[in-house]
């Protein structure tokens, strides 16, 4: 089976090839195959969502392919501060997602496949699923040794994990999401996956850190494309359907109404940040200044991403107590965000008295604070 494009040319075509809406929306019985000519992952995430909000798949099954550029996506009940190394992600401008579904986080870019099977609630089975895909590798190159672990991982040599799992159970619908490493930047994933940020306490899904390995680095002849094929090849033929695939463009509003504002949802800070299950942070860091280092002490309670509260202990006559009374003030009921907390002291420091030597104190308190973020 050949796709109609590979993803690349997908991407630059003007006017990809797709299903009208009428047909998208009504294909009768059987099963659909669809992928995304995007590689953002917000439009990609937006398109699961729509597909489960609005598809009648009672008599009907889907399958979803994309990929996305670099980006951390957590799942629903996630803490990004615990999962991911946020100030990596700023300078290597990798974007951070937050999905609708639970598990735990992973690392998104052109060398990673997605896979998103929808079905009715009642004939959701990842255990089938991910053993299709499986079979499709093994299909591929029957040499390769992998296996579907009982915590629904897809396991290399018995050792290395290629694959992860999320679901989410709707009322009568549900979907079920795997990853799976073909040729993924290994060095970049490892990074953007190592939390920096010490002293938080949360009561968030954690992530169960393992060892990973591409699929390329077992067979160097291994492409995204080849694998895409072989999944939705062995997708039809179990599930007796047409091996036709079906390039959508997921900010085509007359495919699917509402998807642009499911993806706008998507980007806010409300949700990727502003969903965090309430934690608190309790840290010490130190400041060198001039020929002596201090000791600072930072508590603080984060909920909805908000600071609720904040003491920050100085060492005594550092600071005149009413300069940092009304930074703590200041910090209280605003974002736990860098851009942010650099907006609230740049207006501060305006205020601060004409006095060289305690401008320079505030100025590194306040750098200090906005590093813890």
């Amino acid at each position: 089976m050949v796709l109609q494009a590979s993803l690349k040319s997908c991407l630059q075509l003007s006017c990809v090839l797709r299903t009208p809406k009428a047909g998208f929306r009504s294909t009768t019985s059987g099963g659909l195959i669809i992928q995304s000519v995007s590689d953002d992952v917000y439009q990609n995430l937006a398109v699961e969502d729509w597909i489960h909000d609005h598809m009648n798949l009672e008599n009907r099954r889907v399958l979803f392919l994309w990929r996305n550029s670099p980006a951390v996506v957590i799942g629903r009940h996630q803490n990004p501060w615990q999962e991911c190394n946020l100030r990596l992600l700023r300078q290597k401008n990798i974007k951070l997602a937050r999905r609708r579904s639970g598990g735990g986080a992973v690392y998104h870019d052109l060398g990673n496949i997605n896979l998103t099977f929808f079905t009715t609630r009642k004939k959701y089975e990842r255990m089938e699923n991910l053993k299709l895909v499986v079979k499709a590798l093994k299909a591929l190159r029957p040499q390769l040794d992998v296996h579907v672990t009982d915590r629904y991982d897809i396991l290399l040599d018995r050792q290395y994990k290629i694959s992860g799992t999320a679901a989410k159970l709707g009322r009568t619908t549900a979907y079920h999401h795997c990853t799976l490493l073909c040729n993924a930047d290994k060095l970049v994933l490892s990074s953007v996956l190592k939390s920096p940020y010490e002293g938080l306490k949360s009561n968030a899904t954690p992530s169960v850190p393992a060892s990973v390995k591409n699929l390329f680095e077992e067979d160097p002849s291994l492409t995204c494309e080849m694998l895409l094929d072989a999944i939705a090849e062995e997708y039809a033929t179990q599930h007796h359907i047409d091996h036709h695939v079906t390039l959508i463009n997921p900010a085509d509003e007359t495919l699917l109404p509402g998807i642009n504002n499911k993806t706008k949802e998507l980007q806010t800070w409300e949700w990727v940040y502003g969903k965090t299950p309430k934690f608190s942070l309790s840290t010490c860091f130190n400041m060198v200044y001039k020929d002596s280092v201090l000791d600072v002490k930072v508590d603080m309670d984060i909920k909805h991403g908000r600071i609720e509260v904040c003491n920050i202990d100085l060492p005594e006559q550092w600071l005149p107590p009413a300069l940092c009374s009304e930074l703590v003030k200041s910090l209280t009921g605003s974002k736990f965000c860098p851009s942010e907390t650099t907006t609230l002291v740049t207006t501060l420091l305006r205020v601060c008295p004409q006095d060289d030597e305690l401008y320079s104190r505030w100025n590194l308190l306040c750098e200090n604070m906005i590093m813890l973020m």
